[in-house]
């Protein structure tokens, strides 16, 4: 333990007596021990300051910012309502008006000036707008981890005394809330104060649980297990608390459930039961798709208590997820569980998933459009590059077509059953990667996953008849010859190696590239959409125009001229490529 005790000789007596002049509470002092002092670096310490630090999170509807909060009353309009916000409840309110319309922007007007208290509990008067998106500006982002501990929280008053030089009691100091205890354990951070927490302390967990402690070393361990036990809703969707048990059923029978995260005794196992899917039905029984296709059937219920909304699930061979969980969000398609001890499972809602997968299902999707390979992985290594522009289409009788450089090539395909469940065999003479035999682990109208032993893919739905955007961008790629006008690598301009090719797109997907001699080769495209508008092109290895093998998207487009840009993984634009008509 390491004291500054220059510092504490300088301590006014005085202003130890001024800062617990009021408190008159009887309280229990712990007999003198001075390894239950608390150091200025110590764990417990920073524990203690954490789990003090203001938590902004809850009037996010109002300001967006999880480390400040706005002191109330405060005077918004919302769509041309003026409204004084009093209280916490006052914010379903604002939420109901936000919820009104569904297309419309949900914007909040604050009328200023107003007072915001910072993490610190530091309170500043702000004048306008812009100065309080300064001091949002310097919170963390939505869900982004930070200092404060939410999940647990002490139940005042507590006590601690404080010491002189020579481990003599001279003051006991009585905490009220929060704000006192930040003060004052920053205090104890600075040197200022040389003080122990007189025992025991009553601490209460997110579910409305308490826990005794009787020592430092118990109270650093229950922050500690406590800390990550409940999500700490530090994003700006609301009305997590303003459902009933009958809603809550309502909503969870409405459509299957997707597992998007999942942690359990404080271990992240999101990657074991990521795109587990479940099916809450009426008669309180839940089907459970696991991503290798077996089925597990449970049962559930659901009630409301003071601790809140619970939903109970019991599977006979899965214990991670036989437990009864605290409901906490059930907005925007996506609900939230949790349960003390670090348990947590995130799900969102998918209506088009097939729970129960049957051949007849699978064949009536594949039959369905075309199918682009939007990912092929074999033994570790990515091949799906190679099929760009090249889409599979499934017929009755098993007959299955590839479309390469517009050109039909026939296989044949099969749906068979293994104990792992429903598996898609497909035979193309000339296309190993694909002539396998997959394994179905996820499966919905637009979407097929497959997996095997080192080898994944995802195959995703086209169907460009159905989209005006696709047949306006077919249209005008089919009607005349193009040309690379511009081809931009970061803030280089080098259309040089691709003057005086032309580019010829067909009907069928094929394109016919004429070199500057008259020589000819061909490749594929193919119009699509995903998160907006893309173009894939592939020219396997005929140069200059291998470098252009890859899914586009689309910047812009006219009859005479298109626009594509190449996005790096942040979203900034990489490389762009022009192509305009010739005339």
């Amino acid at each position: 333990m390491k004291t500054n005790i220059k510092t504490l000789l300088l301590i006014p007596f005085f202003a130890l007596l001024l800062f617990t002049s009021c408190q008159e509470e009887a309280v229990e002092i712990t007999p003198i021990d001075e390894s239950e002092a608390l150091a200025p670096d110590a764990e417990l310490t920073n524990l203690m300051l954490s789990t003090s630090t203001m938590d902004g999170s809850a009037d996010n509807i109002i300001d967006g910012a999880s480390c400040l909060a706005v002191e109330l009353p405060v005077t918004v309009i919302v769509k041309g309502v003026e409204i004084i916000i009093d209280s916490k409840e006052d914010f379903k309110v604002i939420e109901a008006l936000f919820k009104e319309f569904d297309d419309d922007e949900d914007r909040l007007d604050i009328v200023f000036p107003i007072t915001i208290v910072m993490s610190n509990h530091e309170e500043i008067v702000i004048q306008n707008q812009d100065a309080l998106e300064e001091l949002i500006d310097e919170c963390k982002d939505e869900n982004e981890p930070d200092d404060d501990i939410e999940c647990i929280d002490f139940q005042y008053p507590i006590s601690f005394s404080v010491y002189d030089t020579d481990f003599q009691i001279i003051n006991v100091v009585t905490i009220e809330n929060d704000r006192q205890l930040y003060r004052f354990i920053k205090r104890v951070k600075n040197s200022e104060v040389f003080a122990s927490l007189n025992f025991p302390v009553t601490m209460q967990l997110a579910d409305g649980t308490e826990i005794v402690v009787n020592n430092n070393i118990e109270l650093a361990r229950t922050i500690k297990e406590a800390k990550d036990a409940c999500d700490e809703d530090d994003d700006n969707d609301y009305g997590d608390d303003d459902f009933t048990k009958e809603r809550l059923d309502k909503y969870l029978v409405a459509c299957p459930w997707v597992v998007y995260e999942y942690q359990r005794n404080n271990l992240d196992n999101t990657a074991d039961f990521k795109e587990y899917a479940l099916n809450f039905r009426a008669n309180g029984v839940v089907v459970m798709r696991a991503r290798g296709g077996d089925i597990l059937t449970g049962t559930w219920s659901t009630r409301v208590g003071q601790r809140g909304a619970l939903l109970k699930m019991e599977f006979e061979n899965l214990a991670d997820f036989t437990l009864e969980w605290f409901v906490y969000d059930i907005e925007d398609g996506k609900i939230k569980l949790y349960q003390e001890g670090g348990n947590r499972i995130i799900m969102k809602r998918n209506c088009e998933i097939v729970i129960d997968i049957t051949k007849e299902r699978i064949e009536n999707y594949l039959q369905k459009c075309l199918w682009r390979v939007a990912r092929l992985s074999v033994d570790g290594a990515d091949n799906e590059k190679d099929y760009i522009g090249t889409p599979l289409k499934f017929f009755e009788n098993n007959v299955v077509k590839l479309r390469v450089n517009g050109e039909l090539v026939e296989g044949t395909y099969e749906i068979g059953f293994r104990n792992a469940g429903f598996t898609l065999k497909i035979m193309l003479e000339g296309r190993p990667n694909l002539k396998l035999e997959w394994l179905i682990t996820f499966l919905e109208e637009g979407l097929i996953k497959l997996e095997n032993a080192n080898n994944k893919m995802i195959l995703e739905r086209h169907c460009p008849d159905v989209d005006d955007d696709l047949t306006y961008i077919d249209r005008v790629l089919v009607n005349g010859l193009w040309e690379v006008a511009a081809y931009h690598v970061e803030d280089n301009n080098n259309p040089e190696p691709f003057y005086m090719y032309t580019l010829d797109f067909k009907e069928t997907g094929r394109v016919v590239v004429t070199d500057p001699n008259n020589g000819t080769f061909s490749g594929a495209w193919l119009a699509y959409r995903k998160e907006g508008l893309n173009l894939g092109l592939y020219f396997g290895n005929n140069e200059p125009f291998g470098k252009l093998n890859h899914r586009w998207k689309i910047r812009e487009v006219s009859p005479n001229r298109i626009e594509l840009k190449d996005l790096n993984a942040n979203g900034g634009i990489e490389r762009i490529l022009v192509l305009e008509k010739k005339a």
